[in-house]
């Protein structure tokens, strides 16, 4: 016999959908997009008025509805942001409020709290949580977790991967108000900035924060009176129902079956002895799946470590990528998920000594390994893997006139390719999977810093070749003209991150150098550090792993560890290159068209030799001369497409 509860919601009887939701559809789907709508109009509020770089440039911040303690806390929206924050924040408002105590919340109230262990992602994503009252009791949350560009701790802004406790990682605050009867409350304001830096950028930010809260406030309470509370906890039900419902049918679609792989990352902050792997097996059974973590090794000394919670996040990211995009993302993602994962892994790490800050790259290790383990059950819809590692690049220093100056997320390698698909090749300039944030403007970095960024360009020969390409690597300059504090955060060179499938083949690997010689000083030379094979061999490797003869990047080659040096400390005119891994291509590579692969010999994705060493193609012309008289030699292309293909 068939249940209520067996029933999709399409299928649902008119009758019994307004029994459970007290709305009709129009009424419950109206509501449902209102929610989206509030929380992309606070969203828009903040970025429209942030100070702070990572704010402002970065949307390093993201918003959400939260149901009432009697529902338990669903979210039920959140916004077009930063989904690194997504999976977490549910448990991140649940926590947060049960610990202060949700009888002990007044109107007017907002709840901050930024502990990893009891939030996710790291000190310096605080979430600030609002109450929503009518009638007297508590109907909603509205919260904006949003970065603060500092928290204190032993690094400025926080950016490294060598802190080893929570003690040098930065202030942690449990739940504690922040505003009564919305006046501002002294002494947690104090309790920031007796400890945070740049604490004039910091509080314009949370006045904006608030402004915001407030504004999500006056909409719910708008939709209430409109349509009332029962069917305003309808509809919270109802959205995540609708993604359930969707991750359900999705999971049941995949083939049953035990589904393994690995991923890893670099190193910690300490040395390169000790390799971090994640150990994925995936159990799909009907319409259930789990994923255990069981056999991922041990929490690392440093910081480069995630909390159980990101897990969560990147386990609910890379299911809703790879087989459930089309609805909106709600805490209902992960009704049919079990995900077994024991305490004190790198990805789950615990207190003191599991200091947690390159959340972002630990947790997008899980990402990549379960987009490896599902390749066989997806087919041709599976997903090339991106380019691995944040590459975070975290400098500071003082002007000549003794102002401080940071730069975060901006001039490493936080940007690059994606991996190929069945629908065609990765993108070339983008975000981690897991990310969703904006590209800063060359004009706003160098306003601000004594920054000059001299180059952004492809690599070529970089993206993972397939009938489809991955996105080509992203080689950066940045040219800094004081002298400077330097932390560098490569965390996944020594293995391809754009792991190839579907018969493609992985992308190229990334590395970092520092440049502290007369070359990089281009006011006098006016001229830019060439990309020649030839200026690596006097270069510093910050991360990679180079050939220890002309410091190029080389599989076989010697690991250089990222933090050799836990500061790098540069005098004026050093230049860092960061070059990213490239993306994962997609099919056999000698079923790419040839006209295709003649527009990437053009275009300077591919280089002749590899066109013809990776594609089968036979490309006769000049690309740098005359790339328009480029053409394909049909009968060597042919020739050469009937051989083996090795």
């Amino acid at each position: 016999m068939t249940t209520l509860d067996q029933i999709s919601l399409k299928d649902l009887p008119e009758s019994d959908f307004h029994d459970r939701y007290h709305a009709d559809r129009f009424t419950a789907a109206v509501l449902s997009a209102r929610m989206r709508y509030v929380v992309q109009h606070m969203c828009t509020g903040l970025l429209n008025n942030a100070f702070s770089v990572i704010l402002r440039d970065w949307y390093d911040f993201a918003a959400v509805i939260s149901g009432p303690p009697q529902m338990n806390y669903p979210t039920a929206a959140v916004s077009n942001s930063l989904a690194l924050f997504f999976g977490s924040i549910s448990e991140a408002v649940r926590n947060t409020v049960e610990e202060f105590g949700p009888d002990q919340l007044q109107p007017g109230d907002v709840l901050i709290c930024n502990d990893p262990y009891r939030a996710g992602t790291h000190v310096n994503d605080v979430c600030f949580v609002r109450p929503v009252f009518s009638d007297g009791q508590i109907v909603a949350f509205v919260t904006l977790r949003a970065h603060q560009l500092d928290m204190g701790g032993i690094v400025p802004a926080g950016f490294s991967g060598t802190k080893r406790n929570v003690y040098e990682n930065g202030l942690v605050i449990a739940p504690t108000l922040l505003y009564r009867n919305d006046k501002p409350i002294a002494q947690s304001f104090n309790l920031i900035f007796d400890n945070a830096r740049y604490g004039e950028l910091l509080l314009p930010d949370i006045k904006t924060i608030f402004q915001n809260l407030l504004l999500g406030e006056k909409l719910i309470l708008e939709s209430i009176g409109r349509y009332g509370v029962d069917a305003f906890f309808g509809s919270i039900q109802y959205s995540t129902d609708v993604s359930a419902d969707a991750m359900q049918s999705a999971i049941e679609s995949l083939p049953d079956g035990i589904y393994e792989a690995e991923e890893e990352i670099d190193a910690d902050g300490i040395d390169a002895s000790i390799e971090y792997k994640v150990k994925l097996k995936i159990t799909k059974h009907g319409d259930k799946i789990e994923l255990d973590f069981s056999g991922t090794s041990p929490q690392a000394r440093t910081s480069i470590n995630c909390g159980a919670l990101d897990t969560k996040t990147a386990v609910g990211v890379a299911l809703k990528f790879l087989i459930s995009p089309h609805t909106p993302f709600t805490s209902g993602e992960y009704r049919n998920i079990d995900i077994v994962l024991p305490a004190g892994t790198f990805i789950s790490a615990t207190p003191p000594d599991g200091a947690v800050f390159l959340y972002f790259d630990s947790s997008g290790v899980v990402l990549l390994a379960i987009f490896k383990a599902l390749e066989q059950a997806l087919g041709e819809r599976a997903v090339g893997g991106d380019y691995g590692s944040l590459n975070l690049h975290n400098a500071n220093g003082v002007f000549p006139d003794g102002t401080a100056w940071n730069t975060t997320a901006q001039c490493g390698g936080e940007h690059g390719p994606w991996g190929a698909t069945m629908a065609g090749d990765g993108d070339s300039y983008s975000v981690q999977y897991q990310l969703n944030n904006l590209d800063p403007a060359t004009e706003a970095i160098e306003s601000e810093t004594p920054a000059v960024v001299l180059r952004k360009q492809y690599q070529i020969d970089s993206g993972g070749p397939g009938t489809h390409r991955g996105g080509a690597a992203v080689l950066k300059d940045t040219l800094y003209l004081t002298a400077a504090e330097h932390f560098s955060s490569p965390l996944h060179t020594r293995s391809a991150s754009g792991v190839g499938v579907n018969g493609g083949r992985d992308g190229a690997l990334g590395a970092v150098w520092l440049f502290e010689s007369d070359d990089t000083d281009v006011p006098a030379r006016k001229k830019l550090l060439g990309t020649d094979p030839g200026v690596y061999a006097h270069a510093t490797a910050v991360g990679g792993v180079i050939d220890p003869d002309t410091g190029c990047v080389d599989p076989d080659g010697d690991y250089a560890h990222f933090a050799s040096k836990s500061i790098w400390q540069t005098g004026p005119n050093a230049l860092f290159r960061y070059l990213t891994n490239g993306g994962g291509g997609w099919g056999d590579p000698f079923d790419r068209d040839p006209q295709k692969v003649l527009a990437d010999v053009r275009n300077e994705y591919v280089s002749i030799d590899g066109a013809a060493r990776d594609y089968g193609v036979v490309v006769v012309g000049d690309p740098h001369e005359d790339p328009e008289g480029l053409r394909i030699d049909e009968m060597a292309t042919a020739r050469l497409r009937r051989n083996p293909r090795t």
